[in-house]
C-alpha cells in the first residue's frame, strides 16, 4: 500500500510539473499555425543542412519549452515545411537550450559552472549532429506518422494506388488513420458543428496566416486548435507519466547508487535513470544535484543532456510525429553520442 501511495504521488507530481509546459508548447504550436506564414518561415531557414540543424537547435532561445512542450512545436514546424534538420535540431535541443533551463541549471550548480556550460555545449552539438544526419532523408513519408505526412505542405506525397474502372481512373489511398479529429488537421466549429479539415484542397496555405483574416477569428482558431492538441498529447503524457512513476517505485535508489562508482557504469546508470525518471528539464538539475556526491560530473551531464532529449514521456509524445523505428533511431543516436561525450569527460577531463 505504501508503494502504491508513493507511485500515485510521483505520478501526480509528474503531471502537475509537466502539464503547464505542455500547454505552453501547444499554444506556441497554434500560434505558429495561425500567425506565421509558413512559406516565409521556410524561406528564412538555412538551406545548408548542417547550418540548418545548428539554427534549429538554437531556436529554443525563442521558444522556452521543455521536453513536453517541444513536441507540438516541432510537429507544427514539420507540417509547415520547415527543413527536417531544423525541426529535429529544435526537437532535441529546445528542452535544454532555452533561458529558463539554463537559469535553473545555474541555480543548482552554481559551484560547478562547468556543468552549466557543458550541458549547453553537449546538447547543442548532439542535436546538431542528429539533425544533420536526418538531412539525408529527403522523403519524410517513410519516417513520420501517416497523419503528419498527409498534411506536410512541402513534403513529396506518397505515391497513391491507381485503380482502373472501365475508361475512368480512380486514385485510391489507403485509410491510414481513423476519420476522427487529428491534431493540426481540423478546425473545430465548422458549419452545423461539423469540423473543417485543414487541407490544401479546402484552405490555401496563405489563408490561415493571412493578415486579412480578422484577429478575433485567428484567436478563436488558436484556442480551438490548442484544445484539440492538448487533448491528444495530454493523453499520451498521462500514460508516460504513469509508466515513469511505476518504474521509479520499483527501482530501489540504493541499487542505483551502488552502480555509480565506475566511469562507465555511472554513465549507463544515469542514462537509464534519465529515461525512467522523466523529470521536466526545468527542474531536473536539482534532481541531478542530489547525486553529485556519488556520481561523476560526466555521469551527471549524461543525465542532464540525455534526459530532456529522450525520456518515457518524450518517447510517447514523439510517437505522435514519427514512426516507432524513427523514434528508436533518435533514441540510439542520442544515447551513443551522449555516452561518448560524457565518457571522454570522465576519463580525461573532470
Amino acid at each position: 500500500m505504501n508503494q502504491l501511495n508513493n507511485g500515485f504521488t510521483l505520478f501526480l507530481s509528474l503531471l502537475v510539473e509537466a502539464m503547464p509546459f505542455l500547454l505552453l508548447g501547444v499554444l506556441f504550436s497554434s500560434l505558429l499555425l495561425f500567425f506565421v506564414d509558413e512559406r516565409k518561415l521556410v524561406e528564412k531557414m538555412p538551406k545548408n543542412p548542417l547550418l540548418g540543424a545548428l539554427v534549429g537547435s538554437m531556436i529554443g532561445f525563442l521558444f522556452p519549452v521543455c521536453e513536453c512542450g517541444n513536441v507540438p512545436v516541432a510537429r507544427r514546424f514539420l507540417i509547415q515545411g520547415v527543413p527536417t534538420p531544423v525541426a529535429i535540431g529544435f526537437l532535441l535541443a529546445a528542452p535544454t537550450i532555452n533561458p529558463v533551463v539554463i537559469w535553473s541549471t545555474w541555480t543548482a550548480f552554481r559551484d560547478q559552472p562547468e556543468i552549466v556550460v557543458l550541458r549547453v555545449v553537449f546538447s547543442l552539438a548532439i542535436a546538431t549532429i542528429i539533425g544533420f544526419v536526418f538531412s539525408f532523408q529527403k522523403d519524410l513519408n517513410p519516417i513520420v506518422q501517416p497523419a503528419i505526412a498527409r498534411y506536410m505542405k512541402f513534403n513529396p506525397p506518397a505515391q497513391p494506388e491507381i485503380k482502373r474502372r472501365g475508361k475512368r481512373y480512380e486514385v485510391q489511398q489507403e485509410a491510414t488513420v481513423p476519420n476522427i479529429l487529428q491534431s493540426g488537421t481540423y478546425i473545430l466549429g465548422g458549419k452545423a458543428g461539423i469540423p473543417l479539415r485543414i487541407d490544401a484542397n479546402l484552405i490555401p496555405p496563405t489563408t490561415i496566416s493571412s493578415s486579412n483574416k480578422p484577429l478575433a477569428d485567428k484567436l478563436r482558431l488558436v484556442v480551438d486548435n490548442s484544445i484539440q492538441e492538448f487533448r491528444e498529447l495530454g493523453g499520451i503524457m498521462v500514460l508516460g507519466s504513469a509508466i515513469a512513476a511505476a518504474i521509479q517505485v520499483l527501482a530501489p535508489r540504493e541499487l542505483i547508487l551502488s552502480l555509480g562508482a565506475g566511469p562507465i557504469t555511472s554513465i549507463v546508470v544515469m542514462l537509464i535513470l534519465a529515461v525512467v525518471v522523466s523529470i521536466c528539464s526545468t527542474v531536473d538539475s536539482f534532481f541531478a544535484l542530489s547525486f553529485a556526491s556519488t556520481f561523476s560530473s560526466g555521469s551527471l551531464l549524461a543525465f542532464l543532456v540525455f534526459g530532456p532529449m529522450i525520456d518515457i514521456k518524450g518517447i510517447g509524445l514523439m510517437l505522435s510525429i514519427f514512426k516507432p523505428k524513427t523514434v528508436f533511431y533518435l533514441f540510439a543516436l542520442a544515447a551513443q553520442l551522449t555516452f561518448v561525450f560524457t565518457l571522454f569527460l570522465n576519463l580525461h577531463v573532470l
